[in-house]
């Protein structure tokens, strides 16, 4: 399908949803594995499954030393992290259990959690956020109870981009006896990120955004203190033990039931690679000096309000704006039609943060999601062409 205005550069400012473009090297392994390895993992033993087993398990390792788990037998290939979120939460839970989530939660968080709710297995709390997206750890604390279980929040926000005090959010949970959930689908790949530093018991990610891979890949990161606690929530063929009817009781076959996505995996590896080589601590800097050129520029935008941090320091690449006159939808719709700019608007999967917020009602807001492929002239274009709509709302007025 060719877009209207093809003959206009594509300015792809949609991260949080899934990265675009991918590296060079990520192509690559794809179409490799389809037109040469074409094998499955773990399941035969000539010399093409033999050489995807191996990829798939330096895959496992790479992307375990990329977060700082230990044991890479612990790191979990899942399909995405919607999926990984799921197998903590439906894995780790039991009856009479009670979890404390916040109001910056996707409803890949939300939703299990309510399910679980609903048949009156579980009791949930949630924690407000302030103004900018920010949970206050004494709040994290102050909802703990006997028979906590879980304690389950974003490391940054999909709508703010605000980064939340892990570390002091993993002290109070350990002080409890409870698990921490970190659902870092918009920080991992753009920041460093060490489980064990920040305390974070399971950490679940799409394998499509900051990690660069192809859609249909995610991970969830077992630390030793929720190893053992999880139930498989799929069971089937694994490839080993097979002559058992039983689910292997061990980590990864446990939790990997049916083929795994190799090609993806083989993808994931691939953009793990690249962010090694780029360094994550040198991707973070030229994500927040992009993003510190873009809220300077919105800044000066008479009508437009900035949701989250005022600053580029406590967020990840992400900008979410209200533009006065306009709906979000509008906003997006314009930009991709007039300037072949693509953005995310609405709610964004998180309900609850736009109803914080005060943007529900009103359609949600226009989010900016920036890359490591995102360039200085992509801001400024975005920054522009923001601009001449709010001049238009504010002439037409």
């Amino acid at each position: 399908m060719q877009h209207p205005n093809s003959d206009k550069r594509r300015i792809y400012l949609d991260n949080a949803a899934t990265s675009w473009p991918k590296p060079e090297a990520v192509y690559r392994a794809v179409d490799d594995y389809q037109r040469f390895l074409g094998a499955p993992a773990g399941r035969s033993g000539y010399a093409e499954a033999i050489a995807v087993s191996h990829e798939v398990e330096a895959t496992r390792a790479r992307v375990a030393r990329l977060v700082g788990l230990d044991e890479p037998r612990h790191l979990i290939f899942t399909a995405n992290g919607t999926d990984s979120l799921n197998l903590a939460i439906h894995g780790l839970l039991r009856r009479g259990d009670h979890v404390v989530t916040t109001a910056i939660e996707h409803n890949s968080v939300l939703r299990p959690l309510e399910h679980l709710a609903r048949e009156g297995r579980i009791t949930v709390t949630r924690v407000a956020c302030d103004g900018q997206g920010f949970v206050d750890p004494d709040e994290v604390r102050r909802a703990l109870r006997a028979g906590t279980r879980l304690v389950a929040i974003s490391h940054a926000s999909n709508v703010t981009g605000a980064i939340q005090p892990i570390a002091e959010i993993g002290r109070v949970a350990r002080e409890a006896d409870a698990l921490l959930l970190c659902d870092a689908a918009q920080s991992l790949g753009h920041m460093p990120l060490d489980v064990r530093e920040l305390g974070i018991d399971l950490l679940a990610a799409a394998g499509h955004k900051g990690l660069l891979g192809p859609l249909g890949t995610g991970v969830l990161a077992i630390g030793p203190r929720a190893v053992g606690q999880l139930d498989s929530i799929r069971q089937g063929g694994t490839g080993t033990e097979s002559q058992m009817t039983s689910q292997p009781s061990e980590p990864p076959a446990m939790f990997e039931s049916g083929n795994l996505n190799v090609p993806g995996i083989l993808g994931l590896g691939a953009g793990v690679a690249f962010l090694e080589e780029r360094g994550l601590d040198t991707l973070e800097i030229e994500g927040r000096l992009l993003t510190a050129r873009l809220l300077d520029a919105f800044r000066s935008v008479a009508g437009l309000r900035i949701l989250g941090p005022p600053d580029a320091q406590p967020r990840v690449p992400l900008v979410s704006i209200v533009l006065d006159g306009y709906d979000p939808q509008e906003v997006a719709l314009s930009l991709d039609a007039a300037h072949r700019i693509q953005v995310r608007a609405g709610l964004h999967c998180a309900p609850a943060m736009h109803a914080s917020l005060g943007t529900a009602e009103s359609g949600g807001t226009v989010r900016f999601s920036l890359g490591p492929f995102t360039t200085i002239a992509d801001i400024d274009a975005a920054a522009e062409a923001v601009a001449e709509m709010a001049a238009t709302a504010s002439f037409d007025s």
